[in-house]
């Protein structure tokens, strides 16, 4: 099965379903956090090894979105960037730069980025929309309700589902209307960024609202809090195989990318899941 049978999407430049790996160079990250923080060269090392084990894009993220989490300068978050990203401008990786910040997506396109991931749907920097159009590169427009630091505080929705697609169907258009074209637009629905565990479980049952959009779709469910309130409280390291179950249940609603932290375990399970559907 494919996410080809919902829709006709545009072509990536990439194989999908793809393996989107999470290397996170920040202190308090929710599941990594501290991991390879200060630590460029292990980073680097890193998102090699990801690279062989299965990651098809390299998703890397300065700054925290965790619920809670404090907005951090710009400057800062190149500085965490800097390293990793000119260490790795040469390279054969699709890496994608996780920012809300103008400067900082300037900053990565510049020196040979092709993907950037905005939490905010580039809505939290005005002029982001202005690097983004000015570049060729793939943005994905992903919906938070509210910000890190509100986002968890009693979200509300009348339909989560249709009230997101909606969001992005906007933004969508947005885009366009500044010559951002839609095969350029990667959409993601943002688990867990301003939803309860009831709202996430309802956008994964209706996943294929999102295809009318005509984009590619990611989706992030690594570790999610909503996995251990659907099991038993599990620590964030511990949700692996919820995740894995999460993962292939959005692949059969036809999503394109899966966002993890556990690269191999996802591998796996995506290929066995690709021959058993063979035909």
């Amino acid at each position: 099965m494919s996410s080809s049978k919902f829709l006709k999407k545009p072509h990536l430049g990439f194989k999908t379903p793809a393996i989107m790996g999470i290397l996170n160079i920040t202190p308090d990250s929710f599941s990594d956090g501290g991991k390879y923080f200060s630590k460029p060269k292990i980073a680097i090392e890193n998102a090699m090894k990801m690279q062989k084990i299965g990651a098809d894009i390299i998703d890397i993220g300065a700054e925290s979105t965790r619920p809670g989490a404090k907005p951090i300068k710009p400057e800062l978050e190149i500085k965490r960037l800097k390293p990793i990203i000119l260490g790795l401008k040469k390279k054969k990786l699709n890496i994608s730069i996780d920012t809300r910040n103008s400067s900082t997506m300037k900053f990565a396109l510049d020196n040979g980025i092709k993907i950037i991931n905005d939490v905010s749907a580039l809505n939290h920097d005005p002029n982001s929309i202005n690097v983004i159009k000015n570049s060729n590169c793939l943005i994905i427009l992903m919906h938070m309700q509210g910000n890190p630091q509100t986002m968890q505080k009693k979200p509300k929705y009348n339909f989560a589902p249709r009230d997101i697609y909606s969001f992005l169907k906007k933004q969508i258009i947005k885009c366009e209307k500044q010559g951002i074209k839609r095969n350029r637009i990667i959409v993601d629905p943002g688990i867990g960024f301003g939803k309860t565990s009831r709202h996430n479980v309802q956008i994964l049952q209706n996943l294929n609202i999102f295809h009318k959009l005509k984009c590619n779709i990611l989706i992030g469910l690594s570790r999610k809090r909503f996995i251990s309130e659907l099991s038993k409280k599990e620590n964030p390291i511990d949700r692996i195989p919820g995740t894995i179950a999460a993962n292939q249940y959005a692949l059969d609603q036809g999503v394109d990318i899966i966002r993890v932290h556990d690269i191999k375990e996802a591998f796996q399970a995506k290929q066995v899941w690709q021959e058993l559907h063979k035909r």
